[in-house]
């Protein structure tokens, strides 16, 4: 039997772009799906969302998402999908929500014993209590848009500021210097662990998205120990949410050698410079595989994994 005839979906939509900020991000992860599943063999549609609906072909097996920010990432399309019977992949809609929103994953990362960096949430920029230095993020943004490093008191209005342009409040965290290290996980294993080497040290949007400008170095160069150990702080943070299909976790690693978590990503990239396939290359599964095999776990509540967040 060959591979075509046992594949549960032949005709896949592919969404892209969206209204967020990410949206030329998501466009450029989209074209590459496309690309990927006609290689692959698939009859392929490709949909550019530019409001708050999907529009489908009649004749569309399944949706490949690849929205990234919100509508993508914060569980309302995969709400729409799930009330129409469309399967899709990646997380459900309550996953991708906590891990959407940083201050619901941090809250379940913490009572499921997942090591965080300590936060706090602020509404302005009044009432801090942690120590500088401290990441200053948006809590519903991805692509590092409104993150800022503030080491110096003076800096801190500015990116608080900045900041609450994107959100009501902000999330203000301890910054852990040292490595950045991610792990992506499809379906329930962990890829190989990928090092981030920003070229000034701060992987910011267009260290992420242009080319040249960030080193990665894949397998991370880690002892089979410490790799064990980031496999196993990802995996029970990817867990910690109910993630299923696929996802990146991102983590810092310390100078006294512990690992924390910054955060989940349901939708991770899917550009030339992303790491979810290089870490899947580097276990052996090309680009074209890789795509094949996220439309293959395409599938809506009923069909999939009970989402299993603690």
């Amino acid at each position: 039997m060959s591979d075509e005839a046992i594949r549960p979906y032949k005709h896949v939509a592919v969404l892209y772009g969206g209204p967020s900020p990410e949206r030329d991000v998501s466009l450029d992860s989209g074209r590459a799906v496309v690309r990927g599943l006609l290689a692959s063999g698939y009859t392929v549609s490709e949909i550019d969302v530019v409001g708050r609906d999907v529009v489908f072909p009649a004749d569309v097996d399944a949706a490949f998402i690849a929205l990234h920010g919100e509508f993508g990432e914060d569980g309302a399309v995969q709400t729409i999908l799930e009330s129409r019977g469309m399967p899709y992949t990646g997380s459900g809609p309550e996953a991708s929500r906590l891990a959407f929103d940083k201050r619901e994953s941090k809250a379940r990362f913490e009572s499921a014993g997942v090591r965080t960096p300590a936060y706090e949430c602020l509404a302005g920029t009044e009432g801090r209590t942690l120590a500088l230095p401290v990441v200053v993020k948006p809590p519903c943004q991805g692509s590092t848009i409104g993150v800022h490093i503030v080491r110096e008191e003076a800096d801190w209005v500015a990116a608080v500021e900045d900041a609450l342009r994107y959100d009501t409040e902000i999330i203000c965290e301890t910054y852990i210097p040292g490595r950045e290290l991610t792990v992506g996980i499809l379906g329930h294993d962990a890829l190989p662990v990928v090092e981030i080497k920003a070229r000034d040290g701060w992987y910011d949007y267009d260290a992420k998205y242009t080319a040249g400008l960030t080193e990665y170095v894949v397998p991370a160069p880690l002892s089979a120990e410490q790799a064990d150990a980031c496999h196993a702080l990802a995996c029970d943070a990817y867990d910690s949410l109910g993630c299923r299909g696929f996802g990146r976790v991102d983590l810092r690693e310390a100078p006294d050698g512990a690992f924390h978590v910054l955060e989940v990503n349901t939708i991770p990239g899917f550009t030339e410079t992303s790491l979810l396939p290089m870490a899947a290359a580097e276990s052996g599964m090309d680009f074209v595989a890789l795509c094949d095999t996220i439309a293959r776990s395409a599938g809506c509540a009923g069909t999939m994994e009970v989402e299993h967040a603690v």
